[in-house]
């Protein structure tokens, strides 16, 4: 089977070294791809917003499956633009992906399919979100309502940061066109997890559930990112919470959109604060998270091209997948400044060090070729080092025995990835 997997990230690494190892693969392409995605896949000078360019080249080169890697092509209509070429692609329609992006349109659906979510309100002025926080008070959450990079949500501890939120969201334009409204929420409390599931349009299989670190510094401190490291599973998330979650959330939400004839085919990401009253839905995404794409990637032990495929097709009967008991982690190095402006061009070194601790595997996220063929940082997150053993602790300890490898002074990395479970 031939296979164009779309993007360039560490997510898309992560799924690019397992598609290939399908005993079904017979040529995989990657458009634009990265220096570590070129050990596994063709690398084509295509962007991945360029959906013309990408269903152009599915159909000259036969193309048998796309699969999606981020969420922008899919709110761009890639899906619906393959299925007009008669491609299957992983990946939801620009309806159904308006479950990322946008936050108002997630909460309305929650609210039809009876899910439990955080109490909300939906602002177009920001005089209006002003006079809304006032009122509620704070600790109280503040997202642009649309796609922004997984940076557009700020847990404000004070009106006063909850109000220089809606300025720089709304006013100031911080994340761009994504600002043109603000949904506002309760505060929730408990323990974060991301679980997914596989989708068909009409049914879902249960995948598995990571814990990701969204804030730069340790202990959680500085501002949210689009993700530091993360680690699978999470001990908080029991399979009576995955049960509960499946028939509280997935299979209620999969039904309401499928009411709305934008039936929802590929990942469903959901994103959950586990409450004292149980799981709540904090948002949802419509692709595989970045880094939890990673250490799930790293558990799976299933031959995962034809799940992915089935899904396309709108037919997951039959398909299981199984996962590894060992636990998986793995740690974001980030270029200094991030998540704000980065230097970029630096050589990183030690690369083939890190790889050989035992246990370890290093995703490309944010990496070139410099101009002497040397691996260079080229973004923010840069590279994530995934490590599994029988243990978390081993796994952790693994995974910063790498990170010491490398010889890169300009990256930086939290050194308390799954310190909630240790």
């Amino acid at each position: 089977m031939k296979v164009l997997l779309v993007g360039g990230g560490g997510r898309e690494h992560a799924l690019a070294w397992r598609i290939s190892e399908s005993p079904l693969l017979t040529k995989l392409w990657c458009a634009p791809g990265n220096p570590g995605i070129a050990a596994h896949a063709e690398c084509v000078a295509i962007g991945a917003e360029d959906v013309a360019g990408l269903v152009g080249f599915a159909r000259g080169n036969g193309v048998e499956l796309v699969v999606a890697g981020p969420e922008a092509p899919l709110t761009l209509g890639l899906a619906d633009a393959c299925a007009a070429a008669g491609i299957p692609c992983f990946g939801p329609s620009a309806a159904a992906a308006m479950l990322e992006g946008s936050k108002a349109f997630t909460k309305a659906v929650l609210d039809a399919a009876g899910a439990p979510t955080a109490a909300w309100r939906r602002f177009d002025d920001p005089r209006a979100a002003r006079d809304y926080v006032r009122a509620q008070g704070a600790p109280i959450v503040v997202k642009a309502d649309g796609l922004a990079a997984g940076k557009g949500v700020v847990v404000a501890a004070t009106l006063e940061e909850a109000e220089a939120a809606i300025a720089d969201i709304m006013e100031s334009r911080v994340h761009g066109a994504a600002g043109a409204s603000v949904v506002i929420e309760e505060c929730m409390t408990g323990e974060e997890a991301s679980f997914f599931a596989l989708c068909d349009g009409t049914r879902a299989i249960p995948m598995a559930a990571a814990q990701d670190h969204k804030r730069v510094g340790d202990g959680d401190t500085g501002p949210n990112t689009g993700g530091m490291g993360a680690y699978s599973p999470p001990p908080a998330f029991t399979d009576a919470v995955r049960d509960e979650v499946m028939a509280r959330v997935v299979e209620p939400v999969l039904a309401e959109m499928g009411r709305r004839g934008a039936p929802f085919r590929g990942v469903l990401f959901v994103g959950l604060m586990l409450t004292e009253t149980g799981p709540r839905v904090i948002e949802f995404n419509v692709r595989f998270g970045d880094p939890e794409c990673q250490v799930l990637m790293m558990r799976l032990r299933s031959d995962l091209l034809p799940a992915l495929l089935a899904s396309a097709r709108g037919d997951l009967s039959g398909v299981s997948l199984e996962w590894s008991e060992d636990p998986a982690l793995v740690v974001v190095m980030a270029a200094r400044g991030y998540p704000g402006a980065v230097r970029k061009g630096e050589v990183i070194g030690g690369l083939e060090a890190a790889a050989a601790v035992p246990g370890v595997r290093v995703f490309h996220a944010g990496t070139a070729r410099g101009a002497d063929g040397a691996v260079v940082a080229s973004g923010g997150r840069v590279l994530g080092i995934g490590a599994s053993a029988p243990d978390l602790r081993a796994a952790r300890d693994a995974a910063y025995a790498a990170v010491d490898a490398l010889d890169w002074p300009g990256g930086f990395c939290r050194r308390d990835i799954a310190h909630r479970a240790l």
